[in-house]
């Protein structure tokens, strides 16, 4: 293990990273020194995810590399919810893994596993690294009962529908969504006989004559716990309170990182919020969304925006991956069909570059060497600066137009900033981000051969045949690029 304070490579800048509790960047300070502890909110599989919900472990993942490459050892925990997420995140509604099974009369069991396995590949599609824990929720029911009990007494009554946390019996609740001055409470729907319209569920009671396909026994009753609780019990069996950091999407920022924290606060006995380590987490990291205007993002849209829509459409997953990191993850990212052309193109660019090198020098050298030292410090200072991922992409850039530069070195430099941005430059060729569209209907081969006749054709100046053959092509889902100056020659449509 290497110390982050004593590397003489990745330590030229300290690492800042904006604290969502704070609202301030901070200088990363490990609880335990030489260790980076990293909790991400991680799906509830009961669909397929969203880009946009992929934009998270993309950030996730991001952050986790950059830990790495300043020397720390890192323990990444994602959370896998197969049961308490309810259909608004308001904590109310019907249990989000109960109605799809219901929807699609299968086994809860049967469809948590089949969205995981789905995840899992978007997961490895995006070259994002595994976890060291992918912890499922149902593997944690009966400490979740154990950490409920701990804090009952203190902070939790009963109704009729289960337990419920009394967010008036911690401090400074709802400082992480600014819910005293902001909007973050008014999303919360009435429960009769509440204390607070912010109080939760901890545990939820099957009603009277009916069942779920998941519960358990409880001193509160038959049924299942509340989604909030699942992360607390989660983060702290495996990391331990506090840890270093969470992250999640920005809508968690309202309510269930606020719920979490409250459920921090009484396990453990801490008192406010003046002090960020009492939340359960030294950092609190929130990715921006990313904004879809055609409407087809959501869920409830049918053919939603998932990855392997994109795949479908000719679109390589590391292109996305792309996409992310030019825009800032506090950021909001706008997608376009325009803007992901524009990522595939950059990311083509890149891979010529680098397969230009690899092929004056098939191994990268032990290190870069003197002539890239100002480009990797410039990229250290951008990586450092709360994950500047659009300068540390120019940065990158620079390092692949570089002329008259040893290849092993430089091969050396860009593996040093893609184990950090993930894009799989020295492993990714270039046929490998030529897919066809689902919709195409012609092979490679094919495709080749009717070039190889349309080249023919060009040069015996038939241009009325070099047109008809472009137009065959397109047919197919093939567009033929004459004169691209990254000579791809063709691309799907």
């Amino acid at each position: 293990m290497t110390d982050a304070l004593t590397d003489p490579v990745n330590s030229t800048h300290p690492l800042m990273l904006f604290n969502s509790l704070t609202r301030a960047p901070e200088p990363f300070q490990p609880v335990h020194p030489g260790e980076a502890r990293v909790y991400t909110c991680g799906p509830t599989v009961y669909n397929y995810p969203h880009i946009g919900n992929m934009r998270a472990y993309v950030f996730a993942d991001v952050l986790g590399r950059t830990l790495s490459y300043k020397g720390y050892a890192l323990t990444h925990v994602i959370n896998i919810t197969d049961v308490g997420h309810l259909t608004d995140d308001a904590d109310d509604g019907q249990d989000k893994m109960e109605a799809a099974a219901t929807a699609r009369a299968q086994s809860i069991w049967d469809i948590a596993r089949h969205y995981t396995q789905a995840y899992w590949a978007d997961i490895a599609a995006l070259n994002i690294r595994t976890p060291a824990h992918w912890s499922i929720a149902t593997d944690y029911i009966p400490q979740m009962i154990d950490f409920a009990k701990t804090i009952a007494a203190r902070h939790c009554y009963e109704l009729p529908g289960g337990l419920y946390f009394d967010v008036g019996s911690v401090a400074d609740y709802g400082r992480l969504a600014r819910a005293n001055t902001e909007e973050g409470a008014g999303r919360i729907d009435e429960v009769e006989g509440k204390r607070h319209p912010a109080d939760f569920a901890i545990w939820r009671k099957t009603p009277a004559g009916e069942s779920r396909q998941m519960e358990w026994d409880s001193p509160w009753g038959r049924g299942a716990p509340g989604w909030h609780l699942e992360c607390s019990v989660m983060s702290g069996a495996l990391l331990g309170f506090p840890f270093d950091i969470h992250t999640g999407g920005i809508d968690h920022r309202e309510i269930h990182h606020p719920n979490e924290i409250a459920q921090n606060q009484a396990f453990c006995c801490t008192g406010g919020l003046t002090d960020p380590a009492n939340s359960g987490a030294n950092v609190w990291m929130h990715n921006n969304f990313l904004v879809d205007r055609t409407g087809k993002m959501s869920k409830s849209s049918g053919e939603f925006l998932r990855l392997q829509l994109l795949v479908d459409r000719g679109y390589h997953p590391l292109a996305y991956r792309l996409m992310c990191l030019a825009a800032h993850y506090r950021s909001e990212l706008e997608f376009s069909w325009d803007g992901l052309n524009a990522a595939l193109t950059r990311l083509k660019r890149l891979v010529m570059a680098v397969a230009q090198a690899r092929a004056a020098a098939p191994e990268p050298a032990d290190a870069p060497g003197p002539r890239f030292a100002d480009a990797l410090g410039r990229f250290d200072a951008a990586i450092s600066d709360d994950l500047n991922t659009p300068i540390a992409l120019t940065v990158l850039d620079e390092i692949v137009a570089m002329k008259k530069v040893d290849a092993a070195q430089k091969l050396a430099a860009i593996a040093l900033v893609d184990s950090v941005l993930g894009l799989g430059l020295l492993t990714l060729d270039r046929t490998a981000l030529r897919l066809r569209p689902k919709s195409a209907t012609i092979d490679e081969a094919a495709i080749t051969a009717i070039l190889d006749q349309r080249r023919a054709a060009r040069a015996d100046k038939d241009f009325a045949r070099s047109d008809a053959l472009r137009d065959d092509l397109a047919a197919a889902g093939v567009e033929v690029m004459d004169g691209d100056p990254l000579g791809w020659d063709w691309r799907p449509l």
